[in-house]
């Protein structure tokens, strides 16, 4: 009898013991996991603002699908497009679909059908045609970035559009072809300006339309 009435005190001890690092364990996890929720939830609202600064500065975006480029070519696309005057962010699509809602830009039953996961979005801050023209190039060499659609005057267009916008010289270009004409007779100079008008006119038409 002394026997079983010293076991069960073991027993009981045990269980006891077992039952409190059980609640620890328990209590600790729930810790972690409201900790963890906390700082997500930090981190989606700080990248929701940075998303909707970006879009209250742009001229232009290019949305792209970049889910199979790796990550070295994606530096070096962040690169080139940072010394154009252009921002690269990732962002995940809900995230983005807020941003541009909450921005007053509605594009999203556009473009809903191609969207992967993640989207890659190339904001042009000082230049409007940049944007299409570098992600258009990087295309060429990478064939898993792919153009999905952009925003031009706060308003969607699709991929043959935004082609189009590639296709538009920069600003440096117009401004070398003008300064190249200045020593030669007004005659050529109006020629020049009137061929790079024209031009302008015409792919800025197909865009609008």
């Amino acid at each position: 009898m002394l026997v079983f009435g010293a076991l069960r005190q073991v027993l009981r001890i045990v269980f006891l013991s077992a039952g409190r690092r059980l609640f620890k364990y328990e209590f600790l996890k729930k810790i972690r996991n409201f900790t963890t929720m906390a700082l997500t939830k930090e981190k989606k609202q700080h990248s929701l603002k940075g998303l909707k600064e970006n879009i209250a500065k742009q001229k232009s975006v290019i949305f792209a699908d970049f889910s199979k480029v790796n990550s070295k070519d994606l530096f070096d696309l962040r690169k080139k497009l940072k010394e154009a005057g252009c921002v690269l962010k990732i962002g995940k699509k809900t995230l983005i679909r807020i941003a541009f809602g909450q921005s007053n830009i509605s594009f999203w039953n556009n473009i809903k059908k191609h969207v992967p996961g993640q989207l890659a979005l190339v904001f042009g801050i000082e230049d409007e045609v940049a944007p299409a023209r570098i992600a258009n190039q990087f295309t060429k060499t990478n064939e898993n970035f792919k153009i999905l659609g952009g925003i031009f005057e706060k308003k969607f267009i699709e991929k043959e559009k935004v082609l189009a916008l590639a296709t538009l010289p920069s600003r440096e270009e117009l401004l070398a072809k003008v300064l190249a004409t200045i020593a030669s007779p007004m005659s050529g100079l109006a020629n020049v300006l009137q061929g790079n008008i024209k031009g302008l006119i015409t792919v800025l038409g197909k865009i609008k339309k």
